[in-house]
């Protein structure tokens, strides 16, 4: 096939909101990407209700704070009116609840950091906003384009894909799968992807119930037939079938079947009157035992899958993106060798382990059988210590991320939230400073030596002046590389060839490679 465009740097399989933000990320290092969707246009329907802390913080470091807001108090005007139909006093539970455990509550007075929090945007708004950051940078999307094939090359890969215009083809130097849970790329590359079959069905739906009152309170339900929840929204559905997992999951949803899924498990004598939108699935949990092979890299429910509980599969995908982006983006600069990849998988593999592991935990204990009721008892009991529940919260909140950097300081390999970075007369945020997706040294030393050795060896990163310690450096992802005390910078000049500023060898590597 004779390729209409010759290159491009990268090619991103999916425009959802991992396949976007992993677009912003490499567009802000300089690389040139093109994504192919095979959809004629965004998705409307109802998925993620919210983005969790650690993803909400990805985008507020890459210029989208104010949209956040935005969209967050349109969520939060749909939810008052749900409010006023049902006499749910949601604004009292946000005040004291900041998430759940299969539902048990998770209590903000418990939490060391409850700024660090939720954002109720919901996926809809989510791609919007970020469908106009990747408009504003100059990406380029294409839709109705389907991949048929493509051949891993020694220096690049060829991708041929399908669209109503015809055949059409490229090389890229890297393709990143984010296609979702039945990721073709994934297929298409070969890539393991062991796990559980599914055991339930889940639905989620926007209906029209006849006496909605029946339905209360609101919150999740637990019962002899499974697992509900309505609201927060209005007609918003939400049930946890555990008679079997979906006899076709491709099937439409009907009225019918949702009306009796929903009488069956709420034991309520209720209608549906009208369906507007239904969505079911099974609770199939896999994982990649890579992240990549060769060429080809995976991100966000191509890479994993899980149920849908505490709602921590979107943001384990968008914290993906933030962790590949500015590493692929160097590689693909030639400042970095290949092997800087290979952290990809390191860092991120484990953290999907956890979420796999909590969402099959939330599933045991909701079961309707004695035992898994006595185990829900148990942790609900132990929940009502301020450590415990915590601990759950900073799991779910996906605060308890920490990359293994090889440091025996609690710091270093954590992801850092938003601070202020004052000094002198100059007021900012760090994340006010982290936009154009550059890392950051913070220097709380009185004599600028983190600063020189910075400025000496890289001009990838900003260097801004601090008055209280630690030292810090920063990567792009806003994980912590190292941390200093005093005017200390042991380990600094180490941690920036590590991330930044390779060894001679490394540079030789690296154009041997290219």
């Amino acid at each position: 096939m004779q390729y209409i465009m010759k290159h491009v740097d990268v090619i991103i399989v999916g425009a959802g909101p991992v396949g976007l933000l992993t677009a912003i990320e490499l567009t802000l290092g300089g690389v040139r990407v093109l994504v192919l969707e095979r959809l004629a246009a965004a998705s409307m329907a109802m998925k993620a209700m919210s983005i969790g802390p650690l993803a909400s913080e990805a985008l507020q470091r890459r210029g989208m704070a104010a949209a956040i807001v935005a969209e967050e108090a349109r969520s939060i005007a749909t939810m008052q009116k749900f409010a006023e139909q049902t006499g749910a006093d949601l604004r009292g539970r946000a005040a004291k609840f900041s998430g759940h455990f299969a539902g048990l509550l998770i209590r903000k007075g418990a939490q060391k950091e409850p700024e660090r929090r939720a954002r109720t945007v919901d996926q809809p708004g989510l791609e919007s906003m970020l469908a106009d950051r990747a408009r504003a940078l100059g990406i380029e999307v294409r839709r109705e384009c389907e991949v048929t094939r493509f051949v891993q090359q020694v220096d690049g890969i060829d991708v041929e894909w399908a669209s109503p215009a015809g055949e059409d083809g490229i090389r890229c130097s890297y393709l990143v799968g984010c296609d979702g849970g039945r990721s073709l790329i994934r297929k298409m590359a070969g890539f393991d992807f062991p796990g559980t079959a599914p055991t339930s069905t889940f639905y989620q739906v926007i209906a029209e119930i006849d006496h909605p009152e029946h339905l209360s309170p609101v919150g999740w339900r637990r019962t002899s037939g499974g697992v509900f929840s309505y609201g927060p929204v209005p007609g918003r559905l939400f049930m946890l079938d555990f008679t079997g997992p979906p006899e076709d999951r491709q099937a439409p949803v009907t009225r019918e079947e949702v009306e009796a899924v929903l009488r069956r498990i709420s034991g309520a004598d209720v209608r549906v009157t009208t369906l507007t939108h239904g969505s079911r699935w099974g609770d199939n949990t896999r994982l990649v035992d890579t992240y990549r092979q060769g060429r080809v890299l995976l991100a966000g429910d191509a890479a994993h899958v899980h149920s849908p509980f505490g709602g921590q599969g979107l943001s384990l995908g968008l914290v993906d993106a933030a962790n590949l982006g500015w590493k692929l983006a160097a590689v693909v600069r030639g400042e970095m060798p290949e092997s800087l990849l290979d952290t990809y998988t390191a860092e991120r593999r484990p953290v999907a382990e956890g979420v796999l592991a909590n969402t099959l935990a939330q599933a045991a204990i909701l079961r309707p059988d004695p035992q898994s009721g006595a185990m829900r008892d148990l942790l609900a009991n132990l929940m009502q210590i301020d450590d415990v529940n915590r601990l759950i919260s900073e799991i779910m909140r996906g605060l308890s991320t920490r990359y293994d950097l090889g440091s025996d300081l609690d710091d270093v390999g954590r992801l850092i939230g938003d601070k202020p970075v004052s000094h002198g007369n100059v007021d900012a945020s760090l994340y006010d400073v982290m936009q154009d997706g550059t890392g950051v040294l913070l220097d709380a030393s009185t004599d600028g030596k983190p600063s020189k050795l910075v400025a000496t060896s890289t001009q990838k990163i900003r260097c801004v002046a601090i008055e209280t310690g630690p030292s810090m450096l920063i990567r792009p992802d806003a994980c912590i590389a190292w941390a200093g005390e005093e005017n200390s910078t042991d380990g600094l000049e180490e941690a920036l060839r590590r991330w930044f500023n390779p060894t001679s060898d490394d540079r030789s590597r690296v154009r041997s490679e290219r």
